[in-house]
């Protein structure tokens, strides 16, 4: 009985089973069962990601900057200040955040990341933007936050993938986490290239205005912060027409923002004048500057007792004894300067201190690209005459040996008349001023002086110059052009004219050479006849001394003394 109603149970059993249910009845009574698997397998990807977020971001150590991130270069500026070159593999200087005027570091943020006071150090759109396009093969994209620039400028390659890119966004959270929004845009500032070869804001303002950060105007950090977008575009603004009139359109864009945003107020917006840029590339003038840079810069790391490409490396500011405006002035009045054909006509220029040693000028060549050799420092030229005035008087060191020298260098002749000039002391000629690092002192000049002449036999050379009998008629602050040559008649090879009072002692040199018979090898050749080469050395000498003594005292502007046929 029992097993009859086990047989009959099994065959109802059999029966419901062949019953087709309806899928979609089937998926009704399972969708609870199914939404709660999907959402137990949603929160279990969430966690892992999660969990694989904070591992990764504890994993995650803030790199140290690349080294050429950190590198600075040596700036030297002439004794008012002026911007005259550099030395160093990176045109960088870093300044604190503290020399960095507020309305240059608002044109910054208006510019590249309006919210970066406030957001986490990424931009989850820009992200987005970007892992779409790495996954999708298209175009790159930008939009990084002021953080995630700094990141991927200053701390990692500039490799483009997805693994780099989620590294940079976790390097840009843990960074703003840690250190603060100033920290940041500090180093921000300090790194980011903004064309002609600077990276960072102190090295951007000197090559686009020729002034330090702290000096710059609103317009001026507008600008400067207009340029951050394609840098090696507007670089060659204030030459190119079409890319200055581009930048303009940014630069009222930025001006714009910062006004919106509060950082300056109407009347500033509307008294803001676009800028004028130091043309670029640099002109003719500055072909020239590297002479001084080459004198100063050894001195400087002699002065420090370090090597030149440690001084080069090591973020000094190196102010000079040069008058750059009166560099600049020199230049152009000698470029017209022609030798005869087949021969190259030089010129030297030094320009001393009499008594303190300071160089005000020093006018080495034309062009350091092409010939980087040194006329004024290292050119051993032909003395003949020019050292008439000291023919019957005693020199002592270190001008002791200058009597001997066939072909004394221009820098030491204008460093005896110097001494004649400064009634017999003799200073040591010098180029540096001060050098500073980090905004600290490390060295200050100290005239270094002696006695090189008797005062009766300085006297006495003044007296020659000015070709009077007595010295006692001579008067301290009277000036005298002398001008000498050597090579006589149609074959004078060298002119010399030098000019002193208390105040200066200015040597101008021409002399001419042409090439030898070996290769690379040159040879004195005759200055040109017409003009005659004496009126044209004593014609600049003259035209030099008015510039570099206009206003500095009541001295008179010295009456060139032409030696006749000195020399023959």
């Amino acid at each position: 009985m029992r097993s009859r109603a086990r047989r009959l149970k099994r065959a109802a059993t059999s029966h419901r089973l062949r019953i087709r249910v309806p899928l979609r009845l089937r998926l009704r009574r399972t969708r609870g069962r199914r939404l709660r698997r999907l959402l137990i397998a949603f929160l279990v990807l969430i966690a892992g990601l999660c969990t694989a977020a904070v591992v990764a971001y504890r994993l995650t150590d803030i790199p140290k900057p690349h080294p050429e991130t950190v590198t600075q270069s040596t700036v030297f500026t002439d004794a008012k200040g002026s911007y005259l070159g550099r030395r160093g593999p990176v045109d960088r200087q870093e300044v604190p955040l503290s020399q960095v005027p507020r309305y240059l570091q608002d044109a910054v943020i208006a510019a590249e990341n309006r919210s970066f006071r406030s957001d986490s150090g990424v931009s989850p759109r820009a992200i987005a933007r970007a892992v779409l396009a790495s996954l999708t093969g298209g175009e790159r994209q930008g939009g990084s936050t002021i953080t995630q620039q700094y990141v991927k400028n200053a701390l990692l390659s500039p490799e483009q993938s997805l693994s780099r890119k989620a590294r940079e966004a976790l390097i840009a959270i843990k960074l703003d986490r840690t250190r603060s929004k100033d920290e940041i845009l500090e180093g921000y500032l300090n790194t980011v290239y903004l064309g002609r070869g600077a990276a960072g804001v102190q090295a951007a303002a000197r090559n686009y205005f020729g002034v330090d950060t702290e000096d710059m105007t609103v317009s001026q950090a507008a600008a400067l912060a207009s340029i951050l977008n394609i840098p090696s575009y507007y670089e060659k603004a204030g030459s190119d027409p079409a890319v200055t009139a581009k930048l303009r359109q940014r630069w009222e864009w930025v001006l714009d923002a910062m006004e919106a945003g509060g950082s300056i107020t109407a009347k500033q917006r509307a008294d803001a004048a676009f800028p004028a840029f130091r043309f670029y590339p640099p002109g003719t003038t500055e072909g020239q500057r590297q002479y001084m840079i080459d004198v100063a810069g050894k001195e400087a790391a002699d002065r420090l007792g370090i090597t030149e490409d440690q001084l080069a490396r090591g973020g000094y500011t190196v102010q000079t004894t040069f008058d750059l405006a009166l560099q600049d002035a020199t230049t152009e009045l000698v470029k017209d300067l022609k030798g005869a054909k087949g021969t190259t006509l030089h010129t030297a220029v030094v320009a001393i201190e009499p008594g303190d040693g300071a160089l005000r000028l020093l006018y080495g060549g034309s062009d350091y690209a092409r010939q980087p050799f040194n006329d004024a420092v290292n050119g051993a030229v032909e003395a003949g005459d020019a050292l008439e005035p000291f023919a019957e008087v005693r020199l002592g060191a270190p001008l002791s040996t200058l009597q001997k020298t066939a072909a004394p260098t221009p820098l030491k002749l204008a460093s005896a008349y110097a001494t004649a000039a400064a009634n017999g002391v003799y200073a040591t000629p010098y180029t540096v001023t001060k050098i500073t690092q980090d905004g600290r002192t490390v060295y200050t000049a100290r005239p270094e002086t002696r006695r090189g002449l008797d005062e009766k036999e300085a006297w006495s050379v003044n007296a020659a110059m000015h070709k009077w009998p007595s010295p006692g008629a001579v008067q301290a602050d009277a000036s005298v052009f002398f001008t000498a040559g050597a090579g006589g008649g149609t074959a004078r090879r060298t002119v010399w004219s030098t000019g002193l009072d208390s105040r200066l002692a200015l040597t101008v040199v021409l002399f001419a050479d042409q090439p030898g018979k070996k290769k690379n090898t040159t040879v004195p050749a005759r200055l040109p006849d017409k003009p005659a080469p004496t009126d044209s050395a004593a014609d600049t000498a003259a035209r030099i001394w008015e510039l570099a003594t206009a206003g500095a005292g009541a001295s008179r502007t010295p009456t060139p003394v032409a030696e006749g046929e000195a020399g023959e």
